[in-house]
């Protein structure tokens, strides 16, 4: 048999309960953050860099910091995306993104757990765009 109940109000609607498990100073998710590109959690703690600022996954970053590494005073926090790499003298490789709201570029090192094929993928990029430039010139 159905259960009956009476309809209620709406004074009689209970609100929406604190979710401690996922938010809160002892949570799991106290030192991670959401991929805005692929929606991975992502922990803070990266070896090979102080301040995490991007998934490993797909390299997708906000963009929150201002001058510093890991300040976090951008007033903008769009999302920027991962447009090139490149190395520095010392050999490191350096991750540059590029604001998808305000336009502006920034470098940030990469992590030891960051996607290699996204890496390369990215080194590759400008030889894939020039190829695809000479095989449109040829086809003219």
């Amino acid at each position: 048999m159905p259960r009956r109940t009476r309809p209620r109000s709406h004074d009689d609607r209970r609100g929406q309960r604190r979710k401690d498990v996922l938010h809160g100073a002892g949570g799991h998710r106290a030192n991670d953050f959401r991929c805005v590109g692929c929606r991975l959690d992502v922990s803070l703690h990266a070896p090979g860099t102080a301040h995490r600022n991007h998934c490993p996954q797909c390299l997708a970053s906000l963009h929150v910091d201002r001058r510093i590494p890991g300040d976090r005073a951008s007033e903008c926090k769009g999302r920027m995306e991962a447009v090139a790499v490149f190395t520095r003298p010392d050999g490191e490789w350096m991750i540059v993104h590029q604001c998808l709201t305000c336009g502006e570029l920034s470098s940030n090192r990469i992590a030891g757990d960051d996607n290699a094929v996204a890496l390369v993928r990215l080194a590759l990029r400008p030889l894939h765009d020039t190829d695809r430039a000479s095989r449109t010139l040829i086809n003219l």
